[in-house]
């Protein structure tokens, strides 16, 4: 899949200084930009009530995503506490 990136994705990625994380972080976009589908991959799910919308567990964060025309739209990478304040 066609995998995009919104300013916000990349504006929460430079504050995190945890190497492990964003290396993790790393493998989960590779996955997603190998994957064929959504439904794929195990560690997706989707968010109540948007059905366009996505989120994916990585230890405390969670990655927001959104499913476009083209492929995926990273929107999100926040602590779990502030993810569902600030997304979708």
């Amino acid at each position: 899949m066609k995998v995009e990136f919104h300013k916000s994705f990349e504006r929460d990625l430079r504050k995190v200084r945890d190497h492990s994380l964003l290396e993790r972080v790393r493998t989960a976009i590779i996955e997603l930009e190998e994957a064929e589908t959504l439904e794929n991959l195990s560690q997706v799910k989707a968010m109540k009530g948007h059905p366009e919308y996505f989120r994916i567990r990585i230890g405390e964060y969670r990655l927001g995503l959104k499913r476009t025309e083209h492929g995926l739209r990273l929107i999100r990478f926040l602590n779990r506490g502030h993810i569902y304040q600030k997304f979708p």
